[in-house]
């Protein structure tokens, strides 16, 4: 039978619900100063809030050196009863500026680090010393999902060493691999990188493939079997929500409904409501979702959040 691995233990996938597949309660980068999500009061509170709008489980996409809590996840996940999805893996480099240790490992010590998190457990401390993280219940909290990240059209030699590591990491476990595109770019050659590594395109999600809002191109990238990660609601400075909507109809008509997976990516303390900013995790289910409801109804919605993500999120090596 196929799990899906949350911080809280393994559930199965017909238990998660509505999932929002990309959100951050914990991250600290110097790409973002000032916008550290470092509190964990503030961060049980913003996932209550999205808790109550409907949503039943996420994603916590952060990788290991950017602040990443496991303790403090699986914290929240039981006073919320939110199921909780934790990340291993690594971001694009520009993250990683003062943390030349991790971007030295090669491609061994990587996977070596991030099998160990889905399978013994994630260590407390983000830089991947001391003891394991441990849940309420006293069990080790254990990352769910793999994540790799790459530039604006551009897979530099650390990031190749991570997806090679995610890579070896999936084909000892089956578990999901996520894969930041940034500004949506480079997605087949995502997919070339980890098919030649033996990762199938099923098991893979693009985060913000609607970055790059071409329906014929996600189309393309469905067919091969991708998940799209869609999450560029509320970023109203680049485009508006009803060109999401388009993108969403445009890509549903093509054939692909099956391949669309919804989050917030909010991953600001300005952008938190609990932080003291707007417009907060709960924009998904509270302003966005009623729209799509309206122009593409309740079924095509309960396939993109709840169906959807089980089928991703489940470990299987398919």
């Amino acid at each position: 039978m196929s799990l899906v691995r949350t911080v809280l233990g393994d559930v199965d996938p017909a238990l998660l619900g509505p999932t929002d597949y990309h959100e951050h309660l914990f991250q600290v980068t110097s790409l973002l100063p000032g916008d550290d999500l470092d509190d964990e009061p503030a961060s049980r509170e913003e996932t209550a809030l999205l808790r109550a709008a409907g949503m039943t489980a996420m994603v916590e996409a952060t990788p290991v050196g950017l602040g990443r809590d496991p303790a403090a996840i699986a914290r929240i996940s039981a006073a919320t009863g939110m199921h909780i999805v934790a990340t291993t893996g690594a971001h694009r480099a520009a993250h990683y500026p003062d943390n030349p240790r991790l971007t030295s490992y090669d491609e061994a010590t990587l996977a070596a680090r991030f099998l160990a998190d889905l399978v013994d457990g994630c260590p407390r401390s983000d830089d991947g010393d001391g003891s394991i993280a441990r849940g309420p219940d006293g069990r080790p909290v254990r990352a769910g999902l793999l994540k790799a990240g790459i530039g604006y059209w551009s897979i530099g030699p650390f990031e190749r060493r991570v997806l090679a590591a995610v890579a070896a990491a999936h084909r000892e476990t089956g578990a999901p691999v996520m894969v930041h595109l940034e500004h949506g770019s480079a997605g087949h050659e995502v997919l070339d990188v980890l098919r030649d590594a033996g990762v199938g395109s099923r098991r893979v999600v693009l985060a913000h493939a609607d970055r790059n809002p071409d329906p014929g191109l996600h189309v393309e990238l469905a067919q091969r079997g991708a998940y799209l990660g869609y999450d560029g609601m509320s970023r109203h400075r680049e485009r508006p929500d009803s060109a999401l909507l388009d993108l969403i109809e445009a890509v549903c008509a093509g054939g692909a409904a099956d391949h669309l997976l919804l989050g917030g990516d909010v991953a600001r303390r300005s952008r938190y409501l609990a932080y003291g900013g707007m417009p907060g995790l709960a924009y998904l289910p509270t302003r966005f979702l009623p729209r799509l409801r309206t122009r593409l109804g309740d079924d095509l919605v309960r396939r993109l959040l709840v169906d959807n993500a089980a089928r991703l999120l489940a470990w299987r090596t398919t």
